[in-house]
């Protein structure tokens, strides 16, 4: 469930994910081939021509190395992707909780509990205030669940309950289960306009987001250091994330005009990494390292981390042509 603006193979070059990740798993596990276009030129078939089985032992893991590798050892012109059938039924929720605390030590109690939701997304009281102006939905102001459960009829009933037990004993409220589709899909398509709904806090300003992805164990403590530093740093940083994986954004809308305001934006985004690092994480679950964390990369991977990925591109990229400067 990638954004409107997706593209497999970029899903797959930036080793993207989405909602439904918690349940079925990033691009990585669901890549089973690629053709990539190397630098000379020549055609690479990552687990053969042709092939696409569930697993492999033959050799180097291939298709892993050139999911996220942000274009810096290919060109990804095709993928072989695992598919999952659908559902049998399917229900949706909304639960609002007293502090982002709360709401995502909800979601590190589901997961413990082996409640196998297929979505769990957080969106603290800005972002669901933002998304409910935008969207025009009656989202109260609150630190925010949205679950979605998959599975038989009667399977549904049984985390149905589990699900409002564990939500009701981490102060959550609100719970209404929509089976239906349409109530589904506006509820989905509120999360998936949260980039414009954060835009809209400031008209005229520009959108920065970043994200980082820790252990489930530490996501409350880091989410709750989190928004204690964008309070204190004076930042306009709607947090939203697929905290099922641990994962989360902040998008940061602030004046590009304002030298300062953009330093302080510069600022967070670094200790917001380390912070991630600190925790046994990474400095990036989804967005990728592009530019912005090559710094942050070094310190996660460390010096011989960094030395044999670099041996990686100059062997295939000897000439530095693919993405130069991204990554590395």
């Amino acid at each position: 469930d990638p954004g409107a603006d997706a593209s497999l193979c970029g899903m797959a070059a930036t080793g993207a994910s989405g909602t439904n990740a918690v349940r079925y798993g990033t691009m990585r596990p669901n890549v089973l081939n690629l053709r990539v276009v190397l630098p000379d030129g020549r055609l690479l078939h990552t687990a053969g021509p042709g092939r696409q089985p569930r697993k492999r032992a033959a050799g180097y893991d291939l298709t892993s190395l050139f999911v996220g590798s942000e274009g810096t050892l290919g060109f990804l012109t095709q993928a072989t992707l695992r598919l999952h059938p659908l559902p049998e039924a399917t229900t949706a929720t909304i639960a609002s909780f007293p502090s982002v605390g709360a709401a995502v030590a909800c979601t590190v109690q589901v997961l413990q509990a082996a409640v196998p939701v297929a979505r769990i997304e957080f969106l603290d009281e800005v972002m669901a205030d933002a998304c409910s102006r935008f969207s025009r939905i009656g989202l109260p102001a609150a630190a925010t669940l949205l679950l979605e459960l998959h599975g038989s009829q009667h399977s549904l009933t049984e985390q149905q309950q589990q699900a409002e037990e564990i939500v009701q004993l981490n102060g959550g409220s609100g719970l209404a289960w929509a089976e239906g589709i349409e109530e589904r899909e506006q509820l989905w398509s509120m999360r998936h306009n949260a980039w414009y709904a954060a835009l809209a806090l400031r008209p005229g300003c520009q959108g920065y987001s970043t994200d980082v992805c820790v252990p489930i164990s530490r996501l409350p403590d880091v989410v709750v250091e989190t928004k204690q530093d964008l309070q204190d740093s004076g930042l306009t940083g709607p947090m939203v994330g697929h905290v099922g994986d641990g994962n989360f954004h902040c998008i940061l809308v602030f004046n590009s005009q304002d030298p300062e305001e953009a330093q302080r934006i510069h600022a967070f985004t670094e200790r917001l990494g380390r912070r991630a690092l600190a925790a046994g994480g990474t400095c990036t679950g989804e967005h990728g390292v592009g530019l912005g964390k090559r710094l942050l990369l070094q310190e996660e991977l460390g010096q011989e981390g960094l030395d044999t990925m670099r041996s990686i591109k100059a062997a295939l990229d000897p000439h530095n042509l693919m993405n130069p400067g991204k990554v590395l």
